[in-house]
């Protein structure tokens, strides 16, 4: 059963799904309140990166700093790491120090190099066909103790039900965004075909021909003929016929 705590991280990632323009920024202010989150239990800066995968590739595709989509993108690049496999085993994956974690030499080598000794990855289930991933980033090996794992998968467990509502809601904005564009593709050729009707005193289907006929010959979509007829008749030569 959920706890006040969890309640409260529910309310605020609904809000964020209100608030934001698209799923991009959701998911970067997503990282954000993990990176947050995680800070406070380990008393010690965590970045957090969030990797998508689709089919058989990850991208990065957010972060709660430059820094943070930096390293999460080294893994990306070099093709494994915690992050990667805890998308392919569904299950945190760990990275406790770089030091003497025999997995991933490329990998922790890398990480050296940017100062970041330890790492965790947490899976977000999203559907059959897409999963995602918090990557969790520390300056200090040791900090990912079992107690702040848990952590990260009770936060993940909360997350993936947002990320799903939050893809859900981006995929429907743009299906509306296409029907919107649909129909004001349609409005302008209804409209081109009633001034065709009018002038040349025919009927709709005869009105649609005639359109047809010079988007046709002219290789332009009907839609860019329609508005052209109606853009001629606001102008001060107006034409009373629309020639082919």
């Amino acid at each position: 059963m959920a706890n006040s705590h969890d309640h409260e991280r529910v309310v605020e990632l609904q809000d964020h799904i209100i608030g934001t323009a698209n799923v991009a920024e959701f998911l970067e202010r997503l990282s954000v309140m993990a990176a947050a989150a995680l800070s406070r239990d380990t008393s010690s800066p965590i970045e957090c990166g969030v990797t998508l995968k689709r089919r058989r590739r990850t991208f990065t595709v957010a972060g709660s700093s430059p820094r943070a989509v930096h390293l999460d993108m080294i893994e990306q690049k070099i093709g494994e790491g915690p992050c990667i496999e805890a998308l392919r085993i569904k299950a945190p994956v760990l990275l406790a120090d770089v030091d003497t974690e025999p997995r991933w030499p490329s990998y922790r080598e890398a990480l050296a190099a940017e100062g970041c000794l330890s790492t965790l990855g947490v899976p977000l289930e999203l559907g059959e066909d897409s999963a995602a991933a918090l990557n969790f980033f520390a300056a200090e090996p040791g900090l990912f103790t079992p107690k702040v794992v848990q952590e990260a998968v009770e936060f993940a467990d909360i997350a993936g039900g947002a990320v799903r509502l939050a893809v859900r809601l981006g995929t429907a904005q743009s299906l509306a965004d296409d029907l919107a564009a649909a129909l004001e593709n349609r409005t302008s050729i209804d409209l081109a075909c009633g001034v065709i009707m009018g002038q040349n005193r025919c009927s709709q289907a005869e009105a649609m021909a005639i359109l047809t006929k010079v988007s046709s010959n002219r290789n332009q979509k009907l839609r860019v003929v329609a508005e052209e007829l109606l853009a001629n008749l606001t102008g001060a030569d107006i034409r009373t016929h629309f020639d082919a």
